[in-house]
């Protein structure tokens, strides 16, 4: 092996990830809904437009942007783990057998 690997290389996990991307997306959502709430409350008007389109273009942009996997500083710095190789020649296996013949 060349090199240890540090636990702080390792990318986030799939669960936690999912858990980020599941807040981003719910809390589009809620801004959503209180764009649909204000809209039907509030008399016409320029305002009333601008959440009409808040309720009707959010939703995909929530999606976009819970979905997006920008580079962030400590990701681009970080380098993936690599798995140590280790290979056994055939030579080995060759030589042990023939000291198991000599012993005997």
């Amino acid at each position: 092996m060349s090199k240890p690997q540090s636990v702080t290389s390792l990318e986030v996990s799939p669960e936690i990830e999912r858990r980020n991307r599941f807040v981003k997306y719910t809390l589009a959502m809620v801004i959503r809904v209180i764009c649909i709430i204000l809209a039907v409350t509030i008399p016409a008007g320029w305002i009333t437009i601008v959440f009409v389109a808040g309720a009707v273009f959010l939703p995909y942009f929530a999606v976009v942007i819970a979905n997006a996997q920008g580079v962030s500083s400590s990701k681009s710095s970080a380098k993936s783990a690599e798995a140590p190789t280790i290979s056994i020649s055939p030579d080995s296996f060759r030589e042990a057998k023939r000291d198991d013949e000599d012993k005997k």
